[in-house]
């Protein structure tokens, strides 16, 4: 489980066109890791176009937001597609990266066994330190946008 004021580890994922991406390639920006549990899903799409809306405020903020989702990278592409999506998604089918920031719902929906992400965020400052952290038992409550925007102010 990843806390505030830990250094963020590191992994390599695809993205929805299949490009391995690691978090080290971030490495002098500030990143917003979103982990949601589904594509398509109503509070999922949500959330992705608010972060989506906001892009110009993270742009200010020289901030990147990168979403993760157990979702296959082709289902992630499409979900990019039909939400105009311009920010990365990366595929976090093997539940490795989830499970490891602490971002992993064990029987989600209280499906026994059904494994999803957990709705999650995460602000990373340039030196790659967690300075933010936000994991919600609950998929249907959104993070506070305000709050993330804040906290990206204050990081370097």
């Amino acid at each position: 489980m990843v806390n505030v004021g830990d250094k963020a580890p590191d992994f390599r994922l695809p993205d929805k066109a299949l490009k391995m991406r690691s978090l080290s390639e971030y490495k002098g920006q500030k990143v917003v890791l979103a982990f949601f549990p589904g594509a398509f899903t109503s509070v999922c799409t949500k959330e992705m176009c608010t972060f989506r809306d906001s892009m110009s405020k993270f742009n200010n903020l020289r901030a990147k937001v990168v979403g993760i989702s157990v979702d296959s990278p082709f289902s992630l592409a499409e979900f990019a597609k039909q939400n105009h999506l311009d920010f990365d998604l990366l595929s976090d089918s093997e539940k490795v990266v989830s499970e490891k920031y602490g971002a992993l719902h064990s029987d989600f929906v209280k499906v026994p066994g059904l494994r999803a992400s957990k709705r999650a965020v995460f602000v990373i400052d340039s030196s790659g330190v967690v300075k933010y952290k936000w994991v919600s038992e609950d998929p249907g409550v959104e993070p506070d946008y305000a709050e993330i925007e804040k906290e990206l102010s204050k990081a370097s």
